[in-house]
């Protein structure tokens, strides 16, 4: 079985990286939760959440400029739905 390729030097926290992954996270995202989390302390990542309205309670416009503020490519040929979906899995 070969060795566990290793992400690279940007990525601060190896094994939360590697966890976040393999729940099916992009790699930018992985990247970026474990890069804060090493700078700021997992603790404190994790008590951040949970405080954005649900996606489902917001406007298509208002999902449409999420989806441009974080660079969600063919969001204007994009339903309600696939807008959601895009922004959950980016």
């Amino acid at each position: 079985m070969p060795a566990a390729k290793k992400p690279g030097p940007q990525v601060k926290d190896d094994e939360q990286y590697e966890a976040l992954r393999d729940e099916g996270m992009s790699k930018e995202k992985a990247a970026r939760i474990a890069n804060a989390s090493a700078a700021e302390g997992r603790s404190t990542i994790g008590a951040r959440g949970g405080h954005a309205e649900d996606y489902e309670d917001r406007t298509k416009r208002e999902l449409m400029e999420r989806a441009r503020e974080i660079g969600i490519d063919g969001r204007s040929k994009m339903s309600k739905s696939e807008l959601i979906d895009s922004l959950r899995n980016h």
